[in-house]
């Protein structure tokens, strides 16, 4: 079972909270809130963002990485999750 599959739920309930984080966010700017403001809750998403992506790695490394016995299949998926870090830092 994939690590997202065991744990939908604690990641679904992270992106609950940045949807919610985006909804404010967007109410800030229709209500013309001080900019100050607006950059903290940039900043709030932001984190809750790169805090999910990094559960996610972990997850990826050590069930994919770690735990997999077949080096082929190893260095297949370590490829794939630093393309994925080197797309996500551009």
């Amino acid at each position: 079972m994939s690590h997202t599959v065991r744990h939908k739920k604690m990641l679904l309930t992270r992106l609950k909270k940045i949807q919610g984080q985006s909804s404010a966010l967007e109410k800030m700017l229709n209500r013309e809130h001080e900019c100050a403001e607006v950059l903290q809750q940039l900043a709030a998403i932001r984190g809750a963002v790169n805090g999910m992506m990094l559960q996610v790695i972990q997850g990826h490394l050590t069930d994919h990485v770690v735990k997999e016995s077949a080096e082929e299949q190893r260095e297949a998926d370590l490829e794939i999750v630093m393309q994925v870090i080197k797309s996500y830092l551009k």
